[in-house]
């Protein structure tokens, strides 16, 4: 494992989850309990609290509610100006938490932290934490939609970096296990964590780097690797892996093209590069059609130079993927 640099900015969580799964309940967890950490919190929710306004509780966290009825719409310019005014005081607290009441796409949260240069410079996504019901799930997952109609729970899950099973005392150990197997179904790489009544070990949410690909394979090297779950869902996790150079021109105009053609089925995706002429690792993270990317780690003499993606998305074609990138590399024709 590297030593990673310490990283000087904010980290942010954006906690997300369907209807009852109990994010009330974490919250309420996340503000009340003795865990020595300061968390400033924004909440989305329906009501007259002016978004400006600041509750303080009796605790060390600050509450920002939205009332904008849904986080997505008005997202840039509320979420930016609220985490500005946060900015001003940053001496009181350490980590910040946007909860996404019910809201199915947490997408244009993440993507914030992607397109406001401001805002890169000072807050870092730490990570998307889905929380799910137990016993619920299942039922979730399968509930047939209108046509044109998402289904919010296994989106949710798609985004996920971080999977909270809550209510894990309502269900035998078979309904467990199938849960997970639903989970694994949709998002094979985001780390699971089970609890019940929401008492969940905030470090195992709070300041995990999971949104920070480049941290996370100095945890898990392997981690991009366990991708061949299936299911008859149409969203799913395909891993592609793929030994050889890539030509850097070649690879942005697959990535444009793909972006610009399925970017609205492709939830989440992440990967690291090898890119001819360059001695570095090349990390990515994207959500829907925005992405970053930088260099990492140094390719060592002994070792097989080979890219690793996931995509988590809706109606992939593993072999077309594999194919279409096959044809970046060099000597490829």
């Amino acid at each position: 494992m590297t030593n990673a640099p310490i990283d000087p900015r904010v980290p942010v969580t954006v906690l997300t989850g369907f209807l009852g799964s109990g994010k009330t309940t974490l919250l309420n967890h996340v503000l009340t309990a003795e865990h020595g950490k300061r968390i400033a919190v924004i909440e989305n929710e329906f009501g007259e609290i002016g978004i400006d306004d600041a509750l303080v509780i009796d605790a060390d966290e600050e509450i920002f509610e939205m009332n904008n009825g849904c986080i997505c719409c008005t997202v840039r310019g509320d979420l930016i100006r609220i985490l500005g005014n946060l900015m001003r005081r940053r001496d009181k607290f350490d980590h910040i938490l946007i909860e996404t009441t019910g809201l199915a796409d947490p997408a244009p949260v993440a993507q914030t932290f992607f397109v406001d240069d401001d805002i890169k410079r000072h807050l870092r996504l730490d990570a998307i934490v889905t929380l799910v019901d137990a016993k619920h799930l299942p039922q979730h997952l399968d509930d047939q939609k209108a046509e044109g109609v998402e289904n919010e729970a296994v989106e949710q899950l798609a985004f996920a970096d971080r999977i909270v099973i809550n209510k894990i005392d309502l269900v035998d150990d078979d309904g467990l296990a199938d849960v997970r197997d639903r989970i694994r179904s949709i998002n094979a790489v985001a780390q699971i964590v089970e609890t019940q009544h929401g008492q969940v070990d905030l470090d195992q949410v709070l300041g995990v780097h999971a949104f920070d690909l480049e941290r996370a394979l100095d945890v898990d090297p392997n981690f991009l690797t366990d991708t061949d779950h299936q299911h008859d869902l149409s969203v799913t996790s395909i891993g592609l892996e793929l030994e050889g150079d890539l030509v850097g021109d070649k690879l942005n105009d697959w990535l444009g093209q793909l972006l610009s053609t399925r970017g609205t089925d492709i939830f989440r995706m992440k990967g690291i590069l090898a890119i001819a002429g360059s001695d570095e690792r090349h990390v990515f993270q994207g959500v829907h059609m925005l992405f970053d990317a930088k260099e990492s780690s140094v390719w060592q003499p002994d070792e097989v130079r080979a890219s690793k993606m996931v995509f988590i998305g809706r109606n992939l074609d593993r072999d077309e993927l594999t194919a279409s990138l096959a044809a970046c590399l060099v000597g490829a024709r």
